[in-house]
This record gives C-alpha cells, structure tokens and sequence, in this order.
C-alpha cells in the first residue's frame, strides 16, 4: 500500500466515526418515526450530549424533514447548534440551542430546501453524502462540511451534522504532512479542504493533482503538482 492509500485510509476512519454517530442519529429518528414519538426531543436527546462535548467538532446536527415527514408540514427542522464562541450572527452562547428559521429573514432561501445539495444527493441516492467546504452563511459564517443521510425510503428527510473546516484542519493536515511534497484533501468537484502548500487555500479548486479516494466518502486525498 503506497503512503498516499495509508493516509487515504486512516482519514476514512476519521470520517468513518462522523458517519456512524450520523447512522445511530438516522436509526433512532426512523424508529421515533415509526412510533409517533415528538420526533423534536428525541432529536435533541441525542445530539445535545454530544453538541456539548469539549472535545467535538460537530457544531450542528439533526433531522431535516420533507413533504410527508411526521410532522406533517412541507418543512420541519429539528437541527440544533452546539455552544459558539463571538459567533457573528449569534454571539456567544454556552448551551445546546435550536436553529429558529423563523427569526431568520436571510433564510427564505431554505423554503425550497429540497432542492440543496445536503438535502438532495442523499433523497435522490438513498445513500450517505458530504456537502462542501461551502461558508455558512445560516449560523457560523465559516466554511464547513455537511454530512447527511436519508432517513426512510423513499426518504422522509435527512438526518446531518455540520463540521467546522478549521476544527478539523489540524488533525487532516497532520496526516497530509506525512506525504512527501504538497498535499491536500479535497472534495469530489476539487475543492481544496486542507493543504499543506501555501499557494492553495481551503476552498480553492484543484485540478492538477494525483488523488487517492478516501474510503466510505467522496472526499480524495491528493498530491499536488505545482
């Protein structure tokens, strides 16, 4: 196995363990579902304890729901945010709150959620998905990855969880430094995740490049060639 496949593989299991809390998270809402249980507070039982973790990286999550969810609307959000720090839309706050559409004019754009990347892919492949780097413009105004299942079939909505870019770049780049010359993590179109040459910044499209797939994502870890 060449370093480039080590790296692929251990950044697989990183994301791995995002996708698994994501699986548990899609299991317990389709079970609430299934019961008629107040989908909302299950929702918060489970992603509350984890969104107030120190050490995680997840700074959103929840369960997204469509046309036909339980809550009978066309648009349902249980999605909650995890303690922000000098957030410019939020401030700062110290517990678990719920993101309020409502309170959000900027958020109109949300009322045809359906058709957004993080909703989309997963409805439509029946299969897990990343969305990014894209900036945040809803909560964190920081550019952030987004990670959604379906939930049902045919899906009812999704279940997801927001990663910060910059909370995880210390560890991806750790692991891209091992390579031998530039390296960097991208996304599926190209974008630049995390490099380690100073002429790529996050977000930027690569196109020059020798990449290896990360397992179980869509994600490419790349050598880069200047």
């Amino acid at each position: 196995m060449s370093q480039l496949h080590e790296v692929a593989e251990q950044l697989g299991e990183v994301f791995e363990g995002y996708f698994s809390a994501l699986h548990e998270l899609r299991v317990a809402v389709e079970a609430g579902l299934a019961r008629g249980d107040g989908i909302d507070q299950l929702v918060l039982d489970f992603v509350g304890p984890r969104l107030m973790d120190p050490a995680t990286t997840v700074v959103g999550a929840g369960f997204i729901g469509g046309p036909g969810s339980a809550a009978g609307e066309s648009i349902h959000f249980a999605w909650w945010l995890g303690p922000l720090e000098d957030n410019p839309l939020l401030g700062t706050t110290t517990e678990v709150t719920r993101l309020d559409l409502a309170a959000r004019e900027y958020a109109d754009y949300l009322r045809d959620f359906t058709n957004m990347e993080w909703y989309s892919v997963p409805e439509s492949t029946g299969d897990r998905h990343i969305t990014g780097p894209y900036v945040d413009h809803l909560c964190t105004c920081d550019y952030m990855l987004t990670l959604t299942s379906p939930v049902g079939s045919p899906a009812l909505g999704v279940v997801g969880l927001d990663i910060l870019v910059r909370q995880i770049e210390p560890g991806v780049l750790h692991l891209l430094r091992s390579l031998q010359g530039p390296a960097a993590l991208l996304s599926s179109t190209g974008r630049i995740i995390a490099s380690t040459s100073e002429h790529w910044e996050l977000g930027a499209s690569l196109q020059d490049h020798e990449g290896v797939r990360v397992p179980g994502t869509s994600l490419v870890v790349a050598k880069i060639f200047n």
